[in-house]
């Protein structure tokens, strides 16, 4: 090593102390005192740990794009050999995945030693080593040239496409797809497809999974010839699988098969050879392959065009949408702007209606948050009268769900529908529902009243907020319970930019100071933030301000923002959360823990 150790931190000071557990550590200062970095990511690339074996294996191929071709001989392309033909296997798997960056700079006799090298891997004792190997096969062969490949990889392949274990022959099937893309049909056809018809009916299902997951990338690597020859027969076998993984990971590969077909044929061939297995998932025994199917069957209707999609189609999707699992009537229902595009969503309108009824009052809540997700989609393609008569009243009965993460959805659910509809529609419809949340008995409904204030107000306008809105925030100061006062000064401040001056300071002001004196320090404390708010809008507008207003502004303590809050409440966030212990509301307390602690008890 380059330098001396300084005295008591080389390697005799951690051994004279007897204590052995301080020698790698010694080890490594003095390594990383050398000025050359590749001794360190050598010993690195050794270690047990593969997480630190895979950053000095990633490290070390950044650096090998430094060296000069002759450095690279002289430095990089040893430390190669040296990793490649180490005692333990951590560093022969290192080294497997070096040889694609040093080789296409070495000279031809280097190379030659390289792919020695790499040969003897793939043959290797330790199978982590074989699937380390086999993992980087195909980017070796990218580099390679061709006659190499032909010559040396597709050898490979072949035997570790056979290999006893299967976590190496599932990583072929993955390599398979690089080393498809350098060879001709013909080449293709005699040296690789024999091996992936082999993976294809392989006796372990991990093996037929990856052959189902790669399936597309597989398909545009061998061409539309082969694909029709060998992928198609190969592909029905995986829709009908005896392993339900695999019929899964095939199933969700069903709409970019159909796409990546030649157009000329593409139609015959889907509903000859496609379509009928596709009709037996429908109604598998596993949900997963069921759900996975709905997930991508829909985008077979642009494929397939009006007339095929309502006589061949349509019943499948209609029998979905009844399905027993919620996950396949859900993807459904997420894909319909497909269907929409071809035939109009009133084909499905009929059948539609129940599944999402059912999905909206689904006992779990994370499946009644997702339809929330998609209801803005469904109302913007049944239109404003469908949705007033069918699912208005769903969306409302969601405003007072059991769980916070329902209301709060369905309160952004809200905004987005005016976005769609328009104010008149809000105005008609839905403002004077929420508005009348605002005497509700549960005091989480009123909140609710609040927030649906906050995210409509923008949206519906001035005159709206001022007229409608407004009235209720205010009346609402005088709530017995402290949580829907400061939300109600929290509402005042970001409703507070629509409004126009005479209401702030005819209506807003006198409210806000008010709160401001409340005998609860945190409504004191968000009544003061929007006190200040205001005052500064007004000092922009030129219009006359009390410096007691801005005096008695709490000044912004960085820690209370970044203090931590309670998941979804949107309530105690001042300063008095933190200095005092909230007894006046037992309950309230309770629903808080059980939210925070225990979400997944909603289920």
């Amino acid at each position: 090593m380059a330098g001396a150790a300084a005295p008591g931190t080389g390697l005799g000071a951690a051994g004279g102390d007897g204590d052995d557990s301080l020698y790698p550590i010694a080890v490594l200062i003095d390594e990383l005192r050398n000025e050359d970095v590749q001794p360190p990511l050598e010993s690195l690339a050794t270690v047990e740990e593969t997480v630190v074996r895979d950053r000095a294996v990633e490290s070390l191929r950044q650096i090998s794009q430094e060296h000069t071709p002759v450095a690279l001989e002289v430095h990089f392309v040893p430390l190669v050999k040296r990793l490649a033909s180490g005692d333990w296997f951590t560093s022969r798997t290192s080294a497997c995945g070096l040889f694609s960056v040093c080789y296409p700079r070495a000279s031809n006799a280097v190379k030659e030693e390289i792919r020695q090298h790499f040969r003897s891997l793939c043959s290797d004792d330790t199978p982590m080593v074989r699937r380390a190997a086999a993992s980087k096969l195909g980017e070796f062969a990218k580099v390679l040239e061709l006659d190499s490949v032909k010559s040396e990889i597709v050898p490979l392949f072949t035997n570790l496409a056979s290999d006893e274990q299967d976590s190496v022959r599932l990583l072929a099937v993955e390599a398979c797809v690089s080393i498809a893309q350098l060879l001709s049909q013909d080449d293709l056809e005699a040296l690789v497809m024999p091996t992936l018809r082999q993976a294809a009916e392989d006796k372990s299902w991990r093996v037929r999974y990856m052959v189902a997951d790669k399936f597309s990338e597989l398909q545009k690597a061998v061409g539309p010839k082969i694909t029709l020859n060998d992928l198609i027969p190969a592909f029905q076998n995986l829709l009908k699988d005896c392993e339900a993984e695999v019929r899964a990971a095939a199933a969700h590969k069903v709409k970019e098969l159909c796409e990546n077909l030649p157009i000329e044929g593409r139609e015959t061939i889907i509903m000859n050879q496609i379509l009928p297995y596709i009709k037996e998932l429908v109604s598998d025994m596993n949900q997963h392959v069921k759900s996975a199917l709905a997930s991508v069957i829909m985008g077979l209707s642009t494929i397939l065009g009006k007339e095929n999609t309502i006589e061949h189609l349509l019943p499948l999707f209609l029998a979905q949408l009844k399905d027993e699992c919620p996950e396949v009537r859900l993807n459904i229902i997420s894909n319909l702007d497909c269907v929409n595009e071809v035939i109009g969503i009133r084909q499905l309108s009929q059948s539609l209606l129940p599944a999402i009824v059912e999905l909206a009052k689904d006992a779990k809540w994370r499946v009644r948050l997702a339809i929330i997700e998609y209801m803005p989609l469904l109302a913007g393609q049944l239109g404003v009268e469908f949705f007033d008569e069918k699912l208005n009243s769903l969306c409302m009965a969601w405003l007072v769900d059991h769980v916070y993460a329902i209301r709060e959805a369905a309160t952004n659910n809200l905004m987005k529908l005016v976005q769609k509809f328009g104010t008149e529609w809000a105005q008609n419809t839905i403002v004077p529902k929420v508005l009348v949340m605002a005497d509700d008995p549960n005091y989480l409904h009123r909140m609710t009243t609040l927030f649906c204030i906050n995210a409509l107000s923008e949206a519906c306008g001035q005159e709206i907020t001022t007229k409608q809105m407004l009235p209720i925030v205010l009346k609402m100061a005088g709530d017995q319970v402290a949580n829907v006062r400061f939300n109600v000064a929290k509402s005042l401040q970001k409703i507070g930019p629509i409004l126009d001056t005479n209401a702030l300071q005819g209506e807003v002001r006198p409210v806000l100071q008010k709160l401001g004196q409340d005998e609860d320090m945190d409504v004191k404390y968000f009544a003061q933030e929007a006190i200040s708010v205001m005052a500064q809008r007004l000092r922009k507008l030129d219009l006359p301000v009390k410096d007691s207003e801005e005096l008695s502004a709490p000044r912004a303590d960085k820690n209370h923002f970044l203090s931590p809050t309670v998941p979804g409440d949107n309530t105690r966030k001042g300063p008095a959360y933190q200095l005092h212990v909230n007894t006046r509301d037992k309950l309230a307390q309770l629903e808080l823990a059980e939210r925070v602690h225990f979400p997944q008890s909603r289920d």
